[in-house]
């Protein structure tokens, strides 16, 4: 789960996949399609969080992956108290990165964040997305 705030406009997107692209520095890439509403957000915003997801948050990876209206984006959704881009509470961590470059791929854009800060949430398997439904492995 990806989010950025944005001088007070926050927004979040489940992602199909995070890539750990180096140890030293850490990096993490991620993939975002082009006309998405995250795309230019995520480049004028300068950094993102990634919530990692538990087995038994289904339905928060479910709402931001419908693209829901702005007016309910974070209706009903348990965030930390923290500054900076919002992190979802309840998830088995949470890594915060600055955008460090970005690359053409295809109809995507590939962001690379540099990890400024990565912190361990609680215990428990991970929701992960298989074929077309959510798993809890």
């Amino acid at each position: 789960m990806l989010t950025i705030d944005l001088d007070g406009q926050r927004l979040g997107l489940t992602l199909g996949s995070v890539v750990s692209l180096s140890l030293e520095p850490p990096l993490v890439g991620v993939s975002i399609a082009r006309e998405a509403a995250m795309h230019e957000l995520l480049r004028e915003a300068g950094e993102f969080a990634l919530s990692l997801l538990a087995g038994d948050q289904e339905a928060v990876a479910q709402h931001f992956a419908r693209g829901v209206p702005p007016f309910a984006h974070w209706q009903g959704i348990g965030l930390r108290e923290v500054d900076g881009p919002p992190q979802i509470d309840g998830a088995l961590g949470w890594v915060r990165c600055r955008t460090s470059a970005e690359h053409a791929a295809g109809d995507h854009t590939l962001f690379v964040g540099e990890v400024t800060q990565a912190e361990v949430g609680r215990g428990g398997p991970a929701l992960v997305h298989v074929g077309q439904g959510y798993v809890s492995l």
